[in-house]
């Protein structure tokens, strides 16, 4: 052993503990849960915050910061405007990806799949149990499009804001997407760059992994 490795070795004691990546379950969504669960109680900021990145018809790359609203049915679900740039992008092209980030614990989780719009009566429950602000917002936002000063946000938001005095129903261009994932990767730093990754990739119904050079 080199005198570097073992001088290394004795100010590292975690260097050979226990791979962290080494005992995720076999499963990857429990693997997930089982990571955002810590994430949760690290106290890791906006745990649920994650980069969607999709691609145009025409090839250009978008990524942009939403929030996991759950995980339905081994589907990571999330809302947004159907007629946003992400919206029409992934009309044009459904093939996406997600990407958390948890500083605190090292660990990062890149999931790509593909997504399609959610059964109406789940946005439906979803957007009703938003504040109302959120709701009239989701009306007043013609999100993506140009905007000729905030005033006129404003004004459409007090506008919508009169016209639903008591419910406000969800828009029909307002609700969720689900990504079915075809493949998960976890990443867990280490010390001098020996980081430990685990991919999960489905092939029909099964899902197999294996372990990644950092």
């Amino acid at each position: 052993m080199s005198e570097w490795l073992k001088a290394y070795r004795e100010n590292h004691a975690d260097f050979d503990q226990l791979s962290a990546i080494g005992t995720l379950p076999d499963n990857p969504f429990l693997a997930f849960s089982e990571w955002f669960d810590a994430a949760v109680q690290a106290q890791e900021r906006e745990a649920n915050a994650c980069v969607l990145s999709t691609c145009t018809a025409e090839l250009q790359a978008h990524s942009r910061i939403l929030y996991l609203k759950e995980l339905l049915d081994n589907q990571f679900i999330f809302y947004t405007n159907y007629l946003s740039q992400k919206g029409q992008a992934l009309g044009a092209n459904p093939k996406a990806s997600l990407l958390f980030f948890w500083p605190q614990l090292m660990r990062q989780v890149r999931i790509e799949g593909t997504v399609t719009p959610i059964e109406a009566s789940i946005s439906d429950a979803y957007f009703a149990t938003r504040p109302r602000e959120s709701q009239i917002g989701a009306w007043a936002s013609q999100q993506s499009e140009a905007l000729t000063d905030r005033q006129e946000l404003i004004a459409r938001f007090e506008a919508y804001d009169a016209q639903f005095p008591a419910i406000v129903p969800r828009p029909p261009h307002w609700g969720g997407y689900a990504l079915d994932a075809q493949y998960l990767e976890f990443w867990q730093g280490q010390p001098s760059r020996l980081h430990e990754r685990r991919a999960y990739i489905r092939h029909q119904n099964q899902w197999q992994s294996k372990l990644l050079n950092p």
